[in-house]
């Protein structure tokens, strides 16, 4: 019976306080998952390839992506086509990126449902112009009677689109491990290597400069030749 009287006397204690309760539990039923956001949304860029990488949240169990971008001083976001609802955790923007003049900005957010989405991450400003970097020319080699004929591939018809001052450095490599530096313009010309010696192995390497960037791209593979 004292048991009985101390369930009553709580209950009445509590009912003023029951739509409150109610209310309470109604958040918590129908309140969205807190998602974490995505981390470390950066672009990475090759000879114009502009490609933006972001580290999923801890909690990611199916989440899907959303991706933005929008020029650095313009108000308006803008989705980027392709990357909407992606389940992967890149996305190549190099379309909406395209102008090497531009700096651009992009942001990522995550969702599990409709109800449960992120908080937007925003990457660092970037340019197409200064942040790319430049892969290595491919070098191509013929030997004649008269030397080492050398040609040069650029990485990307689009890296001689966008820089009319680029040029190539090559190097030379003799047997005594003596080293000689040619400069080649872009981007058809041929170089002639005449003064080479006769059934002597050469190695050659190529790298490609952007002379008002103050830039230059790893060297190429070492190729060797013997010549005639």
């Amino acid at each position: 019976l004292l048991q009985l009287l101390l369930l009553l006397l709580l209950l009445l204690l509590l009912l003023p306080l029951l739509p409150l309760l109610l209310l309470l539990l109604l958040l918590i039923i129908n309140f969205p998952e807190v998602l974490d956001r995505p981390a470390q949304v950066r672009f990475e860029s090759v000879d114009y390839k502009n490609i933006l990488h972001w580290t999923p949240p801890i909690n990611d169990t199916s989440l899907q992506y959303y991706v933005q971008w929008k020029i650095y001083g313009e108000p308006q976001w803008l989705d980027v086509d392709g990357c909407q609802g992606i389940e992967k955790h890149h996305c190549d923007l190099s379309g909406v990126t395209s102008d090497p003049r531009e700096w651009y900005y992009a942001r990522v957010h995550a969702s599990s449902k409709p109800a449960s989405k992120s908080a937007w991450t925003l990457s660092p400003r970037f340019s197409p112009r200064w942040d790319t970097k430049i892969s290595p020319p491919v070098l191509k080699l013929n030997i004649t009677e008269q030397g080492i004929v050398v040609r040069v591939k650029p990485p990307r018809p689009l890296v001689r689109k966008m820089h009319n001052d680029l040029f190539y450095k090559i190097y030379l490599v003799h047997n005594s491990g003596a080293e000689e530096e040619f400069e080649m313009e872009c981007c058809f010309h041929k170089l002639n290597l005449k003064k080479v010696k006769h059934k002597e192995e050469y190695c050659l390497q190529a790298e490609t400069v952007i002379a008002f960037q103050a830039k230059s791209s790893d060297r190429s593979p070492e190729k060797c030749v013997t010549t005639l």
